[in-house]
């Protein structure tokens, strides 16, 4: 069966493509229209399907609580003083409430990581195997229908709310290494920055959307309906996806012949011809991208932190309703997004044009991206119930993280394209472990919700953070490793 696979970057991009000596062979097919931007404007869709559905609980978790009894527990209902908000219709409000301590809550919201984690690997190796298309696209129609069992599951218990969670996760698992599998064989090695930050947009978005409108939903409806709209929308992308949607450009139907020559040349010399063995022993044992793996682990613990608790932070520290919650957690996200497209835009024309090496760029985009994010988060622990400074340092936090996204995020296509979905698998194996781990610790560290046991936690992710940055500078690579790019399916067998 065929694989499906990429480019090259000849030796840290000291030279143009396009200037490489195919200048007069390699035209650069237009933008506007074209079949890989639909592709990238399609799977941002995707994308903003699959964090919105991951995210909604984080919002909804605050309704589906017994107030009463969280105030009992707490002895208050915020450590600062609450803010004003219009009163809540009492219209259509139906639904039930639950009585789940911090430690139950922690699990919960963790158990979507304990699937995501099963289908890493396996995520990027069927891509390779039988195509991305339909393993996206079915990993995700998946996600949506436990989403829309969500609320019946939390009526019969949270072991079951757990399981479909983890359920949840086991969909979303092959996502990222299926699409970055179809990107190996769609994204010019020049165009890379702009394709897959424009691409994964759409986890920002819908993180940026789904934040603010659950807490709308759950204020003017009830948290059932959080599931049942977010789980329509993704209903709707499948039906997209499924025709609009093909695994290369030589299956595309409707692509140029311009576009197609482009895509398929500028790529032809970051191909593995080896149509049969994987490299196992070369990827376990590859220093670039187990720097990619401490990366991603790190730079996810910050962000698993604030995607799965903001809300709880916003709501317990803070004193911010349920309807103001969604809207000032979502605003991080929104920064995060607007420098993702800037930071890919910035880094392609650093390439490109100023000629700058690309572990260069990689290294310098990863360490603003993640120094940033921790001093901001940790300073945010100390401004007291200054709720405008808190919200502005929590917001500069996550959008300086957005320049990850041109930085070690997508460096598996730098070091392997032929192997992206596979080396994305596993270092997204490793990344997911905070999203296990992370909400259970922090809401352990935070069960009577004080600043200081906020400022403990905000320490961990920021130290972590660190440590991560460090070590991507030290050891990461921008080039194509040797054992990317063999030639016949009999050498270098592992």
């Amino acid at each position: 069966m065929d694989r499906y696979q990429p480019e090259t970057d000849e030796e840290e991009q000291e030279t143009p493509l396009l200037r490489r000596g195919l200048g007069d062979k390699l035209q650069r097919a237009p933008v506007c229209g074209s079949a890989r931007y639909n592709l990238a404007l399609l799977s941002s869709y995707g994308f903003f399907v699959v964090y919105s559905l991951r995210v909604n609980l984080s919002v909804a978790m605050v309704d589906m609580l017994n107030s009463t009894h969280q105030s009992a527990d707490n002895h208050s209902t915020s450590v600062c003083p609450a803010h004003s908000s219009p009163a809540r219709p009492k219209h259509n409000h139906t639904a039930n409430v639950y009585d789940w301590d911090s430690e139950t809550q922690g699990w919960i919201l963790g158990s979507f990581f304990y699937g995501y984690i099963i289908t890493q690997v396996p995520g990027g190796y069927l891509a390779g195997r039988v195509g991305p298309k339909w393993l996206l696209g079915l990993g995700i129609l998946g996600t949506v229908i436990f989403t829309l069992l969500t609320p019946m599951a939390a009526d019969l218990g949270p072991s079951y709310l757990i399981a479909v969670r983890a359920l949840e996760g086991v969909g979303e698992g092959v996502t990222f290494p299926a699409m970055y599998t179809m990107w190996a064989s769609w994204a010019p090695p020049l165009e890379r920055s702009r394709l897959l930050t424009f691409s994964y947009i759409g986890a920002q978005l819908g993180t940026v959307v789904a934040l603010p409108l659950s807490g709308e939903i759950c204020f003017y409806l009830d948290w059932t309906y959080v599931f049942y709209i977010f789980g329509a929308l993704g209903l709707l992308w499948f039906v997209l996806w499924t025709v609009f949607a093909f695994d290369t450009p030589n299956s595309h139907p409707r692509i140029s012949e311009r576009e197609r020559l482009y895509i398929t040349t500028s790529l032809k010399n970051e191909l593995s011809t080896s149509s049969g063995d994987i490299p196992w022993r070369s990827i376990a044992t590859s220093v670039p991208l187990w720097a990619i793996v401490v990366a991603h682990f790190s730079y996810n613990w910050t962000f698993y932190t604030l995607l799965t608790l903001l809300p709880t932070y916003m709501n317990d520290i803070l004193g911010f309703s349920i309807q103001q919650n969604g809207f000032l957690s979502a605003l991080p996200y929104m920064g995060c997004a607007v420098m993702a497209v800037i930071g890919g835009q910035v880094a392609d024309y650093l390439r490109e044009t100023v000629q700058v090496p690309t572990v260069k760029v990689r290294k310098s985009f990863s360490l603003i991206g993640m120094i940033g994010p921790a001093v901001f988060l940790v300073a945010a622990g100390y401004i007291g119930c200054d709720y405008q400074l808190a919200i502005t340092f929590l917001t500069i936090s996550s959008a300086l993280g957005g320049m990850s996204a041109s930085g070690f995020n997508i460096n598996h296509l730098d070091i392997a394209p032929s192997y992206a979905g596979i080396l994305l698998g596993i270092t997204n194996t490793f990344a997911t472990i905070p999203g296990m781990v992370g909400p259970v610790i922090a809401r352990s560290l935070t069960t009577h919700n004080t600043i200081k046991e906020w400022q403990t936690v905000f320490y961990i992710a920021g130290a972590i953070n660190l440590f991560g940055a460090g070590v991507y500078t030290l050891f990461g690579r921008g080039e194509v490793q040797p054992w990317a790019t063999r030639t016949s399916p009999t050498s270098h067998r592992e």
